[in-house]
């Protein structure tokens, strides 16, 4: 079912984007093509948005620990 429904969602994608094109909207045409890079890039590699998320913010938290445990409330090492 997965594969049927990757292939699927890039199906109606490519029609949207072909709609799109024809009434002379690129913006929106864009912005789907983008939308179908990551849908496909996601399924190939396994690496989504949520991935690049936990990783940003477990990277500031890793920051902020390190700031606090080396300066004291007032700013002061």
């Amino acid at each position: 079912m997965d594969g049927m429904l990757y292939i699927a969602s890039l199906g109606v994608l490519g029609i949207f984007i072909f709609i799109m094109m024809q009434h002379h909207n690129n913006g929106l045409a864009f912005i789907a093509l983008v939308i179908g890079i990551y849908i496909v890039y996601s399924h190939e590699t396994g690496y989504t948005a949520t991935d690049f998320r936990h990783e940003m913010i477990n990277t500031i938290d890793e920051t902020a620990t390190d700031y606090s445990t080396d300066y004291d409330e007032n700013g002061v090492k």
